[in-house]
Parts: structure tokens; C-alpha cells; sequence
């Protein structure tokens, strides 16, 4: 399906990152594996690309850093020469109630969140409008649809997804005639394992490789003819109030 086009997954040494790697990597792209932390466990992602017969590399690069992404992204080009596929997932979370939140904590969520996914479509799409086409998918999150009642205390988190939604949505609507798509998921309880949950209609947890499905679609020439969408992939969750929550 992908065979002979480029990805970049950011974030993707662990968790969905990972299974979105894996899962373009066995459709045939050379995925290039984004870490900024952890290179032992980029390159096991690698070793376990490479043994299921696909391909790819490992590269550092801190996504809320601009000079970088600019030096990464010419790199890349320098090295494999193209960019079809981008992916934005990588993200962090830090917990406190708003009042309370440091301003350095807000901060760092907000800026690898959305500034780090702005900075990456910024400029990996500059290099598809060069080459006339490339598909971008964006990983949000349910939490940037909905409050969950519990309370997470997840202000700087749930604010910076609802922006990577609106991102998606606006650079959908100014690169659409470029012959690049735009679109984003926005996953729920999502784990390495299925476990039963009260909080979602559906009864249980998502894996990795289920939003790494949905992801796979969006990257292909199946979803040519769409842009500017959000797929939010949690088990029904924001349907409304579980009973649990109430």
C-alpha cells in the first residue's frame, strides 16, 4: 500500500508512536523514527521494523525546537530525498489543577503538543508543497473534544489538542488545492492490552495498532479525497456521559 514513500512519525519509540512505525513500516514505507529522549528504545522499534522485513532509520529531534525541525527536515531530504508521509504524535502530559499549574509546565505540554505539530507541518509541509503532495496526519486526542468528569486536571493538555484539531482543520483548508491532506485522529483509553473499562460505551480499552489502522488509511491514496477531518477513535466515549461518570 505504501511501498516507496517516505514517513516520519514523531514520538515514536514507544506507545501509539510505535504501533503507527510498525504498522506503515509493514506496508512498505521507510518509516524514519522520530525520538527525543530515548535512542536505546527508537532503535528497538527499528530492530523489530527490520526483522518483520521493513525499513526505516532513527533520528533525534525535539519538535518544539524550530532551528531543529529546519536542520531535520534537510536532512532527511539530503538523505531519502522526498517526504510523503508526516505524522505528528509525539506528546506529552503533566497533571495539575489550573490554579495551580506552573507556568513552565504549561508551557512544555503546550509547546511539544501544538507548537512542536505546528512547527513540524510548518516545515515538512513547505518541502510537499515543493514536491506537490503529501499526506499529514496529526494525533490529538479525545481530550480535545471533551472535559472528562473525573476531573483529569489536564488543562495544558486537553487546551494544546483541541488546538492540533483546529490546525488540522486550517492547514486542511489552505494546502487542499496543493495536493496535500490534512487530517488528524483523536484516540481515547488506548493501551498495550485490551482491558474492560466502565468508561466507554463499548465496554473495553483501544490498542495502539487499532489507531495505527485508522492512521494507515489516511496515509494512503484511499483517503485521497479527504482533508480537514479529525477521527476521534475511543470506544464511543464522547457520546456522552457514562453512567460511571454521572
Amino acid at each position: 500500500m505504501l511501498s516507496g514513500k517516505t514517513a516520519v512519525v514523531t514520538g515514536a519509540s514507544r506507545g501509539i508512536g510505535r504501533a503507527i512505525a510498525e504498522k506503515l513500516a509493514a506496508e512498505g514505507a521507510f518509516v524514519v523514527i522520530n525520538y527525543n529522549g530515548s535512542k536505546e528504545a527508537a532503535e528497538t522499534v527499528l530492530a523489530g521494523i527490520r526483522a518483520a522485513g521493513g525499513d526505516g532509520c532513527v533520528m533525534q529531534c525535539n519538535v518544539s525546537d524550530f532551528a531543529a525541525c529546519e536542520a531535520w527536515t534537510k536532512e532527511i531530504l539530503a538523505l531519502y530525498g522526498k517526504i510523503d508521509i508526516l505524522v505528528n504524535n509525539a506528546g506529552v502530559n503533566k497533571l495539575a489543577p489550573a490554579e495551580e499549574m506552573p507556568l513552565e509546565v504549561w508551557q512544555k505540554v503546550v509547546g511539544i503538543n501544538l507548537t512542536g505539530t505546528f512547527l513540524m507541518c510548518r516545515t515538512f509541509g513547505n518541502r510537499m508543497l515543493q514536491q506537490g503532495h503529501g499526506n499529514i496526519v496529526n494525533v490529538a486526542s479525545m481530550s480535545g473534544l471533551v472535559v472528562n468528569p473525573l476531573p483529569q486536571q489536564q488543562c495544558a493538555y486537553n487546551s494544546s489538542k483541541a488546538g492540533v484539531i483546529m490546525l488540522t482543520k486550517v492547514m486542511a483548508m489552505e494546502l487542499a488545492k496543493k495536493n496535500i491532506t490534512v487530517n488528524c485522529v483523536s484516540p481515547g483509553m488506548i493501551g498495550e492490552s485490551i482491558k474492560s473499562t466502565p468508561y466507554t460505551w463499548i465496554g473495553r480499552t483501544g490498542l495502539g495498532e487499532e489507531v495505527a489502522d485508522l492512521l494507515l488509511f489516511l496515509s494512503s491514496d484511499d483517503a485521497s479525497f479527504i482533508t480537514g477531518v479529525d477521527y476521534t477513535i475511543d470506544g464511543g466515549r464522547i457520546l456522552g456521559p457514562h453512567g460511571n461518570d454521572l
